[in-house]
């Protein structure tokens, strides 16, 4: 569970909380009024209750960021067009977004009566105090930043990890085999009946399964991995019962009609990983069915104007991405 927090950390694999996000600023969410600050400095990024994020603290988390996907695949992502938006809104908005919802779990943490202790405090600075150390001069003019600022981010961060934990602590962490089963197929799909007919009666007579398919198939691809839950429920029944090289014969859904040769009935590989993906969605929702309500009672401000002056350089003295790594080496609650 730890592991995974962590990964969520860094990752973002838990929802996204984007009532800060420039383009929804001024809006109302359920209950959620999120408004354009005019009230806030140019230091000051948002506000939420009587909380600020600073400027320094949302640079350093989206000079991680940059440097991290400057580094993702080993190419340079930032040349590339990503989301259907540039790279760089991607990253300030994935930067405001976590940092929102982070600060947001904090208040959920508190109501709660859940807080950090002393030892725990003192793992945040030594971790701050490290972090810190390894920046060079043109990082730290880069992000504006001291070493209190990490330690605010760091606590911050220590903080949501022990309320993910205490709302995950009753979630079932076992999952079967069979629920978390993976298989690999080639799948021949059409819409329409009478060719449908054509290739049950080929497939009846003999003829080669992928010979068939490329000439008949009209979904995007004809090899296929997937699990329970995947397809259709119809589709599902055939598929998972099928053995490796086993044919299946016509499966008619509300679409169209399917035929399927398994190639592998169970990919160990990724039905374990797979395994962690179902925890982690269950997970997900034990923390979403508490933090989603509460997100209701929060009110915001953003500073869109300061935001918006912010860009990314790539700079060749700024090179740091690991305020993650160093947290996940001292903070393991």
């Amino acid at each position: 569970m730890k592991t995974r927090m962590k990964k969520w950390m860094r990752y973002g694999i838990l929802m996204v909380c984007v009532f800060l996000f420039p383009s929804l600023a001024g809006c109302q969410l359920g209950n959620t009024q999120v408004l354009v600050s005019s009230g806030l400095s140019e230091q000051e990024i948002f506000k939420m209750k009587d909380e600020i994020c600073t400027l320094s603290e949302a640079r350093v988390i989206l000079t991680n960021y940059q440097n991290m996907y400057a580094t993702m695949y080993e190419i340079d992502l930032w040349k590339h067009k990503f989301e259907n938006n540039d790279l760089e809104t991607y990253v300030k908005d994935l930067t405001i977004s976590r940092l929102a919802q982070i600060m947001a779990m904090n208040f959920l943490a508190e109501e709660k009566g859940i807080s950090l202790s002393k030892s725990e405090e003192e793992k945040i600075k030594e971790a701050a105090e490290e972090y810190y150390e390894s920046l060079n001069e043109a990082e730290k003019e880069y992000m504006h930043v001291k070493q209190g600022d990490i330690e605010t981010l760091y606590y911050r961060y220590g903080l949501a990890n022990k309320l993910y934990t205490h709302l995950t602590q009753g979630v079932n962490d076992e999952v079967s085999d069979d629920e978390a089963r993976i298989m690999e197929a080639q799948q021949i799909f059409v819409s329409d009946k009478d060719r449908a007919a054509k290739v049950e009666e080929q497939l009846k007579n003999g003829a080669d399964f992928l010979s068939v398919a490329n000439v008949y198939n009209e979904a995007s691809e004809i090899e296929c991995t997937f699990g329970r839950n995947d397809v259709a429920p119809e589709v599902e029944k055939a598929a998972f019962s099928l053995e490796n090289e086993e044919v299946s014969g016509k499966i008619e859904t509300e679409k169209g009609y399917y035929f399927l040769k398994c190639i592998n009935h169970y990919d160990q590989a990724k039905t374990d990983d797979h395994k962690s993906v179902i925890l982690e969605e269950r997970r997900k929702e034990a923390v979403d069915d508490v933090y989603s309500d509460f997100l209701k009672t929060l009110s915001s401000e953003f500073n869109e104007k300061a935001w918006k002056k912010v860009e990314v350089k790539i700079e060749k003295d700024v090179k740091t991405d690991s305020f993650f790594k160093v947290y996940e080496k001292y903070c393991d609650w």
